[in-house]
């Protein structure tokens, strides 16, 4: 059924239609009984698929990438999809247009997306007033990011407001450093950069009443050497994990014709291309690091399989976007049934 919906979905630009199916699924669990005919078709609800992490207790060990609901307006509806925790953002502390449109383009012989957004959201104080909204219990975590005309010298005191601003209101927070779309990556990318960054926010968090896990996205172009940094800056700041991985600014292997990505221009590549990529890069972080903390795996997961492929990996948690949005929500079910398949 859904393969027959996106059919007519994808005649349309991707990003009237990302807005157009939210407010179409918001509208849809509105009639009454839809919300329970929604859970039972999307939804396991069984006690063997929890999965305890950062202190936190998780329905499912399957999510919602950042980046699908960036100002924290569907998070009861997605609730209803069967998945075990939902990331808003990327949020900036300033609202911010984002690149120029278009700036989302589907590549449907590679099952994959190039987007170039430039973290589009509309301030940490909008997003915060949402969240205090929000009905639903499920886990939310916070995506957090620089705006983008800040200076070199503003940018940790932009992630310093959002952590502060949204930390009565999230379960955890993604440090956003990996996006290519945004400009300044040579800063964002400095070991020492990040590892003052970190220590900034985990000195925050520790004069809290609670302590939320704070963990940190990198992008799945990073080399061997780069990736030691990675463990090293984990190990160092001691900050509660890593998310595997972002989108990629590499053009290999795809299957589109030179010429459309030509005229798409830049943008990060995310869906099945980099699949195979993000499964190495948790694959090496957990084996050279003797898996000294936790990971969540996402990139390219389009079937149960490849959510298995991650897990295998080293992943102790996944979470979908491109593969939510070529496969609909029946892939969570399809995952989580795979995952008690093997209790």
């Amino acid at each position: 059924m859904y393969k027959i919906v996106r059919f007519f979905l994808f005649k349309f630009d991707p990003e009237k239609v990302h807005y157009f199916t939210a407010n179409l699924l918001n509208n849809i669990l509105k009639v009454p009984g839809m919300k329970w005919l929604w859970r039972k078709t999307y939804s396991i609800e069984d006690v063997r698929l929890e999965k305890k992490l950062f202190g936190l207790t998780f329905k499912s060990p399957v999510g919602l990438a950042a980046g699908f609901d960036k100002n924290a307006t569907m998070i009861d509806d997605l609730s209803h999809c069967g998945f075990g925790f939902i990331e808003i953002g990327t949020v900036t502390p300033k609202a911010q247009e984002g690149n120029p449109k278009p700036r989302l383009f589907r590549l449907q012989e590679d099952q994959a997306i190039i987007n170039r957004m430039g973290f589009n959201n509309k301030g940490v104080d909008y997003i915060v007033e949402n969240l205090k909204r929000k009905k639903t219990k499920i886990i939310v975590g916070g995506n957090i990011g620089k705006n983008t005309n800040s200076t070199d010298s503003e940018y940790i005191d932009d992630y310093k407001t959002n952590f502060s601003k949204l930390h009565p209101y999230v379960d955890y927070f993604v440090v956003n450093v990996s996006c290519p779309n945004v400009g300044s990556m040579a800063t964002l990318q400095d070991k020492d950069f990040q590892i003052e960054l970190l220590e900034e926010l985990k000195a925050i968090n520790e004069n809290q009443s609670i302590q939320r896990p704070i963990l940190l996205k990198i992008a799945p172009d990073l080399n061997k050497v780069q990736l030691d940094e990675v463990i090293e800056i984990v190990l160092t700041t001691k900050i509660d994990g890593i998310i595997a991985s972002n989108t990629s600014t590499s053009r290999e292997n795809l299957i589109s014709s030179k010429d459309s990505l030509e005229k798409i221009g830049m943008g990060g590549v995310s869906g099945q291309p980099v699949k195979d990529r993000s499964t190495e890069v948790i694959r090496y972080l957990a084996e050279k690091s003797n898996k000294a903390f936790p990971i969540i795996g996402v990139g390219g997961i389009h079937s149960a399989e490849d959510a298995l492929e991650k897990i295998d990996a080293g992943a102790d948690l996944v979470q979908i976007f491109t593969g939510f949005i070529y496969e609909g929500p029946g892939l969570i079910k399809k995952i989580n049934k795979a995952l008690l398949a093997r209790k």
